[in-house]
């Protein structure tokens, strides 16, 4: 049951026309919650006829694509491994460059205001590019950083099992990565050019927010008509299925520090200020502050304080991570903390709450919703359905920094279905899903480049 004190914030937030911020007197909603992560059903679309040509080359490609994923894999690049990094990067520019492609490399650096990486280098961008005679430019990215520490992947080895192909990072995003490479390779052996431009974008930063990469990412946005994102594209977990995506989720970093007063815990506590009471006073009010149905929601992650167990902590810090379906509801959760800071467990203290938006979420528009539906008709011509997922799941990507100011039409999930992302021994996405995305992925190339795909 609520206590009295937090139904008094909610009411005090409620003055603040808050109300649909503020959970701490109603329980979550266990329908909502789950019906966040259930697929819209895609709306009916014609299937258009298969590429007999492309699809038995995509399906001879599937053994190449697995050498070459097995060495993206056997490369580790963790998001602040740099010189994994860059033996990564120069492996992926060589091979875009043989593919006819005018690559740039291109360095990132985190914004200083970053509340953790506060200007430090990161990952250098691959940039690619290659003009052709068509109507459209079409952009393909993908990340080559992973959540994993250097030495993992000896855990987790590459290897092939049934229909699983393993290894550290393959399913985000090296899958991907090494899906955009056999694309190109496609288009040009084939000798494609019926596109204004090919462009590809693979960066080292996303696992950490892309601060580097994201700005360019929106500039990109910009420039290109068609933006496809190769994150994962769908669970291969029993009954899951294929799927892209119309929406992803906006991501806040909340940081707040609490100075109070150090006094011996034994002799004289009352002398001191408890900044780490104080701290947690405040996480606990707002633990539920946001609303499920919206996908809105606050998670206190990180915490440190004291360094003594006899002397009352003088400082203590904590950092929330925060979701959110729109970028308008994370302006109502800053406001929401910043009022909730304002009553306090212990006088004398000072509290210090910064509010960082690390990544937009990705609202789709009509562009985007017309390459959707190219999709599942292409799809359809292989005989298989491909969902189109309209509502986010509490993830954050790329398509999201493209579709900021989007010239055209930006679409996420052009990669395998997987699973295990983020896990240590585990993690891996389907060989009987290679050919038909490989198939999809280049015919969205090509009839998005050549002006097929109207909106």
């Amino acid at each position: 049951m609520p206590t009295t004190r937090t139904c008094r914030l909610t009411t005090l937030a409620s003055a603040l026309s808050l109300t649909l911020l503020l959970g701490a007197c109603a329980p979550m909603s266990p329908t909502a919650s789950t019906s966040a992560a259930t697929p819209a059903a895609s709306p009916a679309a014609a299937t258009l006829p298969v590429d007999a040509a492309l699809r038995t080359q995509t399906q001879a490609e599937v053994q190449p694509y697995l050498k070459t994923l097995e060495s993206l894999v056997n490369i580790e690049s963790g998001s602040r491994d740099l010189e994994g990094l860059k033996r990564l990067g120069d492996v992926v520019a060589e091979r875009l460059g043989k593919a006819g492609m005018q690559v740039e490399i291109k360095p990132a650096r985190a914004p200083d205001f970053h509340p953790q990486l506060k200007g430090a280098p990161l990952g250098s961008m691959v940039y690619a590019t290659k003009a052709g005679t068509g109507a459209k430019k079409v952009l393909l990215i993908a990340h080559m950083d992973t959540v994993y520490q250097r030495g993992m992947a000896a855990k987790q080895p590459f290897r092939i099992d049934g229909d699983r192909a393993y290894g550290l990072g393959i399913a985000d995003d090296k899958q991907g990565v090494a899906l955009i490479l056999h694309v190109v390779d496609l288009l040009a052996r084939n000798g494609f050019k019926d596109y204004a431009q090919l462009g590809v974008l693979i960066n080292g930063d996303e696992e950490v927010g892309s601060p580097g990469s994201g700005p360019f990412i929106t500039q990109l946005g910009s420039e290109y008509d068609a933006v496809l994102s190769f994150e994962g594209g769908g669970s291969a977990a029993a009954g899951g299925g294929d799927m892209v995506r119309l929406a992803t989720s906006s991501i806040a970093i909340v940081e707040m520090k609490v100075t109070g007063k150090a006094s011996h815990a034994g002799s004289a506590p009352q002398l001191g200020r408890n900044a780490l009471y104080e701290l947690s006073h405040q996480m606990l009010k707002s633990r539920q502050f946001g609303d499920p149905a919206k996908g809105l929601q606050i998670n206190w992650t990180v915490a440190n304080a004291g360094g003594s167990r006899n002397v009352i902590p003088a400082e203590a810090t904590a950092i929330a991570d925060v979701r959110s379906l729109t970028n308008e509801d994370l302006d109502l959760m800053e406001a929401a903390l910043k009022k909730s800071i304002e009553e306090k467990l212990i006088p004398d203290t000072r509290i210090e709450l910064g509010f960082y938006r690390s990544r937009p979420a990705f609202v789709s528009n009509a562009a985007s919703r017309a390459l959707a539906q190219h999709a599942v008709a292409l799809y359809g011509g292989l005989g298989v359905p491909l969902d189109i997922r309209e509502r986010a799941t509490g993830g954050g990507t790329d398509a999201a920094f493209a579709g900021l100011r989007p010239r055209g039409g930006v679409l996420e999930s052009f990669g395998l279905r997987g699973f295990g992302a983020h896990s240590n021994d585990d993690e891996y996405v389907l060989v009987s899903n290679m050919a038909p995305r490989l198939y999809l992925a280049t015919r969205m190339v090509m009839d998005s480049g050549s002006g097929k795909v109207r909106w």
